[in-house]
């Protein structure tokens, strides 16, 4: 007769490593998605040809109630980036960061909270007006 194979106790610190991991921080890569053609065509900047470099690229980092978000932007216009914090609790106030510009070759930090848990946070991108 064979003796059973109990996989139950091998299961255990699995699921123990995995409840841990789930309570790590988690980073995301966050861009600003391109507006729509209006005729469903991608186009480009008409006057040049090449496409618009703009947008600097932000990382979101949620570590429990806490959101940091880290953006540098390589392009050589100036970014605004703001973020915005949606809690999951009903009670608690979501919120949006004032805008905080991203030069060329700059990076900036951005914070914002919730008093639970955070249910969503992004990042949106707007150009800076020329001369700011």
């Amino acid at each position: 007769m064979r003796t059973p194979l109990f996989r139950a106790p091998a299961l255990v610190p699995a699921a123990a490593l995995l409840a841990g991991l789930a309570g790590l921080a988690v980073a995301a890569e966050v861009r600003a998605a391109p507006a729509p053609a209006e005729d469903g065509v991608a186009r480009s900047t008409p006057a040049t040809g090449d496409p618009e470099n703009f947008g600097a690229s932000c990382r979101t980092l949620v570590q429990g109630s806490a959101v940091t978000v880290h953006c540098q932007n390589p392009y050589p216009r100036t970014d605004r980036v703001r973020l915005h914090v949606e809690c999951a609790r009903w009670w608690d106030v979501d919120t949006d960061s004032a805008p905080v510009e991203v030069g060329p070759a700059d990076y900036a930090q951005v914070t914002g909270r919730c008093w639970k848990e955070v249910k969503a946070a992004w990042i949106t991108h707007e150009p800076a007006a020329p001369g700011s």
